[in-house]
């Protein structure tokens, strides 16, 4: 019988990525009950199981919601029926981290019970259900921040020990992979949610660019994040350089610093800052460009000050960055 093209969309991806893990090896699959999270968990089953790796299936349990524990529990059973070989169920506490919104902090709250959970298992591998639609949506909502190409290239393929095999798969594949092996998917109210940025970009923001433009909208910006992903990797180790260049004696050397290219200096700025202390989320493009105006426009100016209670200047032909 011919494989479903739906099925095989998202299989196809699976398999290349359980390729990289030696059989034997034990890979997760975080679930939480949705299409493309149980397309996946079915995916890994399948290759995995023909890899002789052991799937175990992992269901993080965030209690935002009246009945998410009984959620939690048909997810543990529809995992156990597609022949996972493991089940786990992890509660998160979710809480109220600083300059966190709601879906922000559960997605740390998540990440990090998955991690400890991979390292329980000695995981090789924790896969995650991202699609090509969350790709775009994730590209689209960096644009509107302007938070530059780090924001731009969007969700990696992979990271530390999180991989993302359906980042180049569209979610009506992974819909209708689960229909066609009759996986009764759950619809998490928050997708509808229009209080949340997200759901008002995949709901309006995106179709209405589709209707607009023209078809292939989602595919353009998932090529952007990927083109500009290769990018940043590039200027990423081009800075480095430059910062071991002119580190020196608990500092910077200004010279050496203001001769490169503004792209490199500001992410030598940029990566000084966070070295020293300063909170990532609190740091900002102007403060970055004030910072260099220590280092090419410089008129006598005695410091800036940054957030985390540092501050930047120039001393002895250095740029410091100390506690104030």
């Amino acid at each position: 019988m011919t494989l479903h093209p739906s099925v095989a969309a998202v299989r196809v991806p699976v398999r290349a990525a359980l390729s990289e893990v030696s059989p034997g090896d034990t890979v997760a699959v975080a679930c939480s009950g949705g299409a493309d999270s149980l397309a996946l968990a079915s995916a890994a089953v399948f290759e995995g199981h023909k890899l002789g790796l052991h799937v175990v299936g992992v269901t993080v349990d965030h209690g935002l919601q009246p009945g998410s524990a009984a959620q939690a529990d048909r997810v543990v059973s529809q995992l156990a029926a597609m022949g996972v070989d493991e089940t786990l169920t992890a509660r998160v506490d979710v809480g109220t981290a600083a300059g966190l919104g709601p879906e922000a902090a559960a997605r740390e709250a998540r990440y990090a019970v998955l991690e400890q959970v991979a390292a329980h298992l000695s995981a090789r591998a924790v896969l995650l259900g991202h699609t090509l639609d969350d790709q775009a949506e994730t590209v689209l909502l960096g644009l509107t921040r302007g938070s530059g190409g780090r924001s731009l290239q969007g969700m990696r393929p992979a990271f530390d020990v999180f991989v993302r095999p359906l980042l180049g798969v569209r979610r009506v594949d992974t819909v209708t992979a689960c229909q066609v092996e009759g996986l009764a998917t759950w619809d998490d109210p928050h997708n509808h949610d229009p209080g949340f940025t997200r759901v008002r970009v995949r709901d309006h923001v995106l179709p209405v660019l589709e209707a607009e433009l023209g078809p292939g909208i989602a595919e353009a910006l998932a090529r952007t994040a990927d083109q500009l992903r290769e990018d940043t990797v590039l200027l990423d180790e081009l800075a480095a350089a430059a910062y071991d260049r002119a580190a020196r004696d608990g500092g910077l050397d200004v010279a050496a610093l203001a001769a490169e290219a503004p792209a490199l200096r500001h992410r030598v700025v940029h990566r000084a800052a966070l070295a020293a202390g300063v909170p990532p989320s609190e740091l900002t493009r102007d403060h970055v460009l004030a910072v260099d105006a220590l280092l090419t426009d410089w008129r006598g100016q005695k410091w800036i000050d940054l957030p985390g209670h540092r501050r930047a200047l120039r001393r002895s032909g250095l740029l410091v960055l100390e506690a104030r």
